[in-house]
């Protein structure tokens, strides 16, 4: 595993087009789970809300063709924080990854169990943004996906059980 080490801008929208979060990351390389992109602590970001410096060390996994990201951080961060979002889409030179957050999260702490969050704002969006029924469906059953992806240990938990580990020691 040799990291590429090219800057790529991460752009996360809400449905409305405002700026969920955005910043640059470094592209770390690409496996079977998908591009793997790494913020190191210390990360300006930047949202409708301003600016947000990242607490600690994290990896971004954006998987192909599917309507999630997942983020693993270094402790005391979550150790999974899945996004469910609209399917990620590249620009032709892969030096920006476009995504809608769609509000539900999956978040396991370190050494705990995951949960959802973030429902409450879903339904509030999902009226008041208008999202369309493929649209719900898709979040729904992404986070169904996610919730129990993130509670699976051992055989069939990848990319939720250890891949992710040799991605994030790569992070300074």
């Amino acid at each position: 595993m040799t990291p590429d080490r090219s800057l790529v801008l991460v752009d996360v929208r809400k449905y409305d087009g405002t700026v969920s979060a955005r910043w640059t990351a470094e592209r770390l390389g690409e496996d079977q789970h998908g591009v793997w992109l790494a913020t190191p602590k210390g990360t300006v970001g930047r949202s409708a809300r301003g600016a947000w410096t990242s607490r600690f060390a994290y990896v971004v996994l954006i998987p192909r063709g599917h309507w999630w990201t997942a983020t693993f951080c270094a402790a005391p961060g979550p150790e999974l924080y899945g996004d469910v979002c609209t399917v990620p889409e590249w620009n032709p030179d892969r030096t920006t990854v476009h995504m809608t957050d769609l509000d539900l999260d999956v978040v396991r702490p370190h050494g705990g169990e995951a949960h959802v969050e973030d429902e409450e704002e879903f339904e509030e969006h999902r009226v008041s943004y208008g999202y369309p029924e493929h649209v719900v469906t898709e979040a729904r059953r992404a986070c169904a996906w996610l919730s129990e992806a993130g509670r699976r240990h051992g055989e069939g938990s990848e990319p939720f059980a250890s891949a992710y580990r040799p991605w994030l020691g790569l992070v300074g």
